[in-house]
């Protein structure tokens, strides 16, 4: 455990110039006297470490040190070649640079270890689009990635229903979700107190990266921000509400067939089952056109109980299923 650490620590001091020791501790997960004590014993064992005092002071490595990739087990070489979506990096135009960083590691790797990337190849594979879709690289995602790469600014042109608005925008992340590219950026001028947004890529119509770059905010985190912001979509859209009865079997189903949040939420605040052993929930939906085409896939295992008009349209739909296989 101590000795992954320390390597850890190295790693670390390896890619900053300089790191405090409660940064130290809060990558290891340790307490600063921790710190203080590994930075001892690395210094023991050979390993330059330097410790500057002072209000600007922290560890860091001297003499241009560094360490080859010799303490890699063969599960963190293997896992290390899957840290990319294939697909992704070619369409962000770093194919190539992916490849000559894979190179390059597995030049850096014990001799036991080259074969990493063709094992982990061969046992996995990352699929990022949609079933049933073929997939489409927006023509402007190298342009917006090498934007983000930089910390360049874009003035960028942007569809919005029937407009095209005018932006110049500070890029912060690029998001792939079910094989649709979105944007995660502040509009410039607004830094320190502006919202962040989210654009589809696909909807840019040109992209311009200027010369200045932006002072990136470090407090955003991109996969926290994207979490909250997929939620608040999931919660935005979902403006109607219905009433249904499940029986066990539709209690299980409900999940897969509807917004998986919305249906755990509805079954969590639902009350105890009747005496057939249904459950009754009332179930936030997009629209009532979206219920029916969602609740149907359930079948006999759902009742629709209201609204009156998508009961009615369930029970006509029944008396056609009726009259179709009665015979």
């Amino acid at each position: 455990m101590r000795a992954a650490r320390l390597i850890k620590m190295v790693l670390l001091l390896q890619s900053r110039p300089t790191m405090t020791a409660a940064e130290l501790a809060r990558e290891l997960e340790v307490s600063e006297r921790t710190v203080t004590r590994d930075a001892q014993a690395l210094s023991e064992a050979g390993v330059p470490v330097y410790a500057e005092r002072g209000r600007a002071g922290g560890y860091r490595l001297v003499g241009g040190y560094r360490t080859r990739l010799t303490g890699l087990a063969r599960g963190e070489a293997e896992a290390l070649f899957l840290s990319g979506v294939p697909g992704a990096l070619r369409e962000m135009g770093l194919e190539d640079a992916a490849s000559a960083a894979r190179l390059k590691v597995s030049a850096a790797l014990l001799p036991s270890l080259r074969d990493a990337s063709r094992t982990a190849a061969q046992r996995f594979h990352l699929d990022a689009p949609n079933w049933f879709r073929e997939p489409e690289t927006p023509e402007l995602l190298p342009a917006v990635a090498d934007a983000v790469w930089d910390d360049r600014r874009v003035a960028a042109r942007y569809r919005r229903g029937t407009d095209e608005v005018v932006r110049e925008l500070e890029p912060y992340g690029l998001v792939l979700k079910a094989g649709v590219w979105y944007l995660c950026a502040r509009v410039a001028g607004t830094a320190g107190d502006g919202p962040f947004r989210v654009y589809r890529i696909d909807r840019f119509t040109a992209v311009e990266a200027g010369e200045e770059r932006f002072v990136r905010d470090d407090g955003f985190d991109l996969p926290a921000f994207w979490a909250e912001r997929a939620e608040q979509f999931a919660r935005s859209i979902l403006r109607a509400e219905v009433v249904v009865r499940l029986s066990e079997r539709g209690v299980r189903g409900l999940p897969y067939a509807v917004d998986a949040l919305s249906a755990r939420e509805a079954l969590e605040a639902a009350g105890a089952p009747d005496a057939d052993g249904w459950v009754t929930v009332a179930l936030p939906v997009e629209s009532e056109e979206v219920a029916h085409a969602q609740l149907r896939g359930l079948g006999p295992e759902v009742e629709v109980l209201a609204p009156a008009a998508l009961r009615e349209r369930f029970a006509r739909e029944a008396r056609r299923l009726a009259e179709l296989y009665g015979g």
